[in-house]
């Protein structure tokens, strides 16, 4: 979107900003769904805006002049003034709120979510809405850089100054195990080690979790599957190639082969996760506190009175925080 020419927008703020942390122009582009050509346009207006060089495009990646590090600290501030400004609006009157971008793991999309922006929706009639999806440590990282204003995700354990928390659920991790693999409790030792375990991905946060938790059982699993995907990872269960471990929701979401694997509690320590939703301290007021307890409910009403129905030995276990 071209801008007037001499002047300084909030819209040519946030491009040079993404631009800076980025180091490329196509990178800002892709993180602010705009054009390369655009991002371009929106510097070259704020620099005449300005009247002086804000970065140097002759490097790679881009640097900021002089001129550009001493406008950074006030454009920061000035996106913070901002997004408080907007946060206050909408603390008295939510109507005033006219974006709101979300970012939710995978685990959450097909049901739960849907149902939030619904809610959402109803009461914020001229608020657009931005839902992305993916691996917890992408959308903290998409957080942090200020393209989503709240996310719910796997906590990490690891606690910045400029985040604020809030807990939403805990579950444990559990086995599934082909359809009548094992009938009693004390078989479904030897059946682990007899068939190959099909682990989720080390490359997220979850399976780096479970790979750890098993080495500290003194477990070695072999490694010959790692997926990154639920619906795989279950669909090979089905089929009798092995067993794996997973979560609640991780196993809801594959849903298609519930009547295919058994689940049992796994035979050794236990291991859990707690889902959080996260936004940047003190910017949004008190709207991610709101959100929270709203996701609360849904989670309660969609996420574990059905599980708990399904495996009343989770009661206890599988819980809103």
């Amino acid at each position: 979107m071209s801008e007037t020419p001499g002047r300084v927008t909030l819209w040519g703020i946030e491009v040079f900003l993404a631009t800076a942390e980025e180091g490329a122009i196509s990178a800002a582009a892709r993180r602010l769904g705009a054009s390369p050509s655009g991002v371009s346009q929106q510097i070259t207006g704020l620099e005449a805006a300005l009247g002086c060089t804000l970065i140097d495009r002759s490097t790679r990646p881009l640097t900021l002049t002089p001129a550009g590090r001493t406008f950074l600290r006030r454009a920061t501030r000035i996106r913070h003034e901002a997004a408080q400004a907007q946060a206050e609006l909408a603390a008295h009157d939510l109507s005033h709120l006219r974006s709101f971008r979300l970012g939710m793991i995978e685990d959450l999309d097909a049901d739960v979510t849907p149902a939030l922006l619904s809610l959402m929706a109803d009461e914020l009639k001229s608020c657009q809405f931005l839902l992305e999806t993916g691996a917890s440590h992408r959308l903290t990282d998409h957080l942090e850089h200020r393209t989503l204003d709240v996310i719910v995700a796997a906590d990490t354990g690891q606690r910045a100054n400029w985040m604020e928390t809030h807990p939403l659920l805990e579950e444990p991790y559990v086995i599934a195990m082909p359809r009548g693999r094992v009938t009693t409790p004390a078989a479904l030792e030897p059946a682990l080690r007899e068939l190959p375990l099909i682990q989720y991905t080390q490359r997220h946060m979850m399976g780096r979790q479970i790979h750890a938790h098993l080495l500290a059982q003194e477990l070695r699993p072999s490694g010959r599957f790692e997926l990154d995907s639920y619906h795989a990872i279950m669909a090979m269960v089905a089929r009798g190639t092995g067993w794996t471990i997973l979560t609640p929701l991780g196993l809801a979401r594959a849903h298609r082969f519930r009547d295919e694997a058994d689940v049992f509690p796994l035979p050794f320590a236990p291991l859990s996760r707690r889902i959080t939703l996260s936004a940047r301290a003190g910017v949004l007021q008190d709207m991610p506190g709101q959100v929270a307890t709203r996701m609360r409910g849904l989670l309660a009403d969609m996420v574990v009175q059905p599980t708990i129905a399904r495996l009343p030995w989770l009661d206890g276990q599988l819980r809103v925080l």
